[in-house]
């Protein structure tokens, strides 16, 4: 086998909570507000940063869940890294925090002292069935009176989500009653949205589907996309998430070394011979059957093995982390 090895990052982020005020249906990670309610801490933080760091990365953004539901911690993160001379791109934030426009300034006004300049503000219709469009604007105006830049994420939305009633939250049925019945299936074509966690469910109800034997055979090679450090993440359990596979680990302390076989089974079978052989895998040795007659992609059955790994099979593994992804 090819030796399975992160030596270096380029680009990405710290994922300080996976609890969030909303459950968006496109959401990679799950985030949820039924996941545990911690934060990262300072400890950990600076662990990671010091990593990321090492390894050639110095700068990084803050996501989550929403990294704004405990800024004492956010502030901590953004002391860390200024302490270490990593700059921040930009904090994420769906505004669901927002009370007021003075409450609102007197946190932000906090950021800037701690080196970030820029917020990306969720505005999506995915983001408006949980909150109210008021609380984004509000959040934007308050940007602009502290001084710190809005990175919108996307402002093609805005127009739209402004023909609807800002103080309530409103269902993607509202939009489609709108805009036409095809609306959430428009909505692929205007957003990034990576083939994974909630977004799965999403992608199926618009994309076509395939039987087990044609994914298997369109798929010969390796997974070299869990290479990928474009846009890397690592979270607040210290979990590495390979090539935006969220549900899938790589610890911490081993990155930057040849991660073994033994140690890291289903990556290595991943990585050097794909889902053909995970399939096998998963069927020689816990007698994994497929749920579903068809599938939109190897990503939708990859996840579904490592699902059934998890509440089915009851297997433990530090690959499979954090093991909510496949609970909540």
């Amino acid at each position: 086998m090819r030796p399975f090895n992160i030596s270096r990052l380029s680009s990405g982020g710290l994922i300080t909570n996976y609890y969030c005020s909303s459950a968006c249906r496109h959401c990679l990670y799950r985030c949820h507000p039924k996941w545990p309610r911690k934060y990262i801490t300072r400890e950990t933080g600076e662990k990671n940063l010091q990593k990321i760091s090492g390894m050639g990365c110095r700068s990084i953004h803050i996501g989550g869940g929403e990294p704004m539901l405990n800024i004492p911690g956010l502030l901590d993160v953004l002391d860390i890294a200024k302490s270490n001379g990593i700059y921040i791109d930009y904090v994420e934030t769906n505004s669901s925090w927002y009370s007021d426009h003075d409450s609102c300034c007197r946190i932000l006004e906090k950021l800037p002292r701690q080196g970030v300049s820029t917020l990306l503000v969720s505005i999506s219709p995915f983001h408006n069935e949980f909150i109210p469009f008021y609380k984004v604007k509000g959040v934007i105006q308050a940007c602009r009176s502290t001084g710190i830049q809005v990175f919108p994420w996307i402002s093609d939305f805005y127009s739209e989500m402004d023909q609807l009633d800002d103080s309530q939250k409103h269902a993607m049925q509202e939009y489609a009653e709108l805009f036409g019945p095809n609306y959430e299936k428009q909505l692929l074509n205007r957003y990034w949205i990576s083939p994974g966690g909630r977004a799965l469910d999403l992608l199926r109800r618009h994309k076509p589907s395939y039987t087990v034997d044609e994914i298997l055979a369109a798929n010969p090679m390796g997974c070299s996309e869990l290479t990928d450090v474009s846009h890397f993440h690592i979270d607040l359990y210290n979990n590495y998430i390979p090539g935006l596979c969220t549900g899938l680990a790589i610890h911490r302390e081993d990155l930057g070394k040849p991660l073994l076989p033994q140690e890291y089974p289903f990556l290595n079978i991943l990585y050097n011979k794909g889902i053909q052989a995970f399939f096998k895998y998963a069927q020689e040795n816990t007698g994994f059957t497929p749920g579903k007659d068809t599938y939109i992609n190897k990503c939708e059955l990859c996840f579904e093995i490592r699902s059934c790994f998890i509440n089915a099979k009851n297997i433990t593994s530090k690959e499979l982390q954090p093991v909510q992804h496949y609970m909540i």
